[in-house]
């Protein structure tokens, strides 16, 4: 993809804080504060990952300092609110993601569980990097040559392999559009599933139109002819 991100390891950061499981509750505020993260990573003796701690977790103990707790917003959890450390703070088991995810899976993971950040880790479990939802939206820095050319090979040359040079392709500001004709418009819903599905695409403009039809003969033209055979 000339470079552009195409699976997760290409955005995650890899110089990632982590905390240990004893980790002190002021601790982590420190952290969070120093390097300007809203999150990190529990990791044992072997950077395995046990959980995540997240700003959400320690504000716990505010809410449930300050609160009126019969007319809290939301039910405080007692335990995270005497917690001290990141293993009595942190949420798990983690939910993650794989180096070699898409980012489209990766943000519909973070969108499923309702989450800001996803560590990255291997097979074994061991973390690899952190990826969050602004180094996901990289994909649409992409340029829109990229895109067209990867959009031409993919999908016209792979769906309409008879007459690609038929379909047009335009990307502008990442708004891909196809226009021409085709022999059968059944697989045209097909290419802007497909165009869409492009990394870096924001949106697809379809106007792909079916082949031509020729006008049918004067009634007495073609009497003539027979007549003339």
């Amino acid at each position: 993809m000339d470079g552009t991100p195409s699976i997760v390891s290409d955005v995650m950061t890899r110089d990632v804080v982590a905390v240990r499981p004893d980790a002190a509750f002021k601790d982590l505020v420190k952290a969070m504060r120093r390097y300007q993260v809203s999150g990190l990573p529990v990791v044992d003796d072997e950077q395995r990952v046990l959980g995540v701690v997240s700003q959400t977790d320690l504000l716990v103990k505010e809410e449930f300092h300050g609160a009126d707790l019969l007319r809290t917003a939301r039910p405080v959890d007692p335990a995270k609110a005497e917690a001290r450390t990141a293993a009595e703070l942190m949420t798990a088991p983690a939910v993650t993601t794989d180096p070699y995810d898409t980012p489209a899976q990766a943000a519909r993971t973070m969108a499923r569980y309702g989450v800001h950040r996803l560590p990255v880790v291997g097979e074994d479990g061991v973390l690899k990097g952190i990826v969050t939802r602004s180094d996901l939206l990289k994909v649409f820095l992409r340029d829109d040559e990229s895109i067209a050319r990867e959009v031409r090979s993919d999908v016209v040359e792979f769906l309409f392999p008879e007459a690609p040079d038929a379909v047009r392709v335009e990307v502008h500001a990442g708004v891909v559009r196809l226009t021409g004709r085709v022999r059968s418009t059944a697989l045209v819903p097909v290419a802007i599933r497909l165009a869409r599905a492009v990394e870096g695409v924001v949106g697809v403009d379809c106007e792909l139109l079916g082949p031509r039809h020729r006008p049918a003969l004067e009634p007495d033209l073609t009497d003539d002819r027979a007549q003339e055979g």
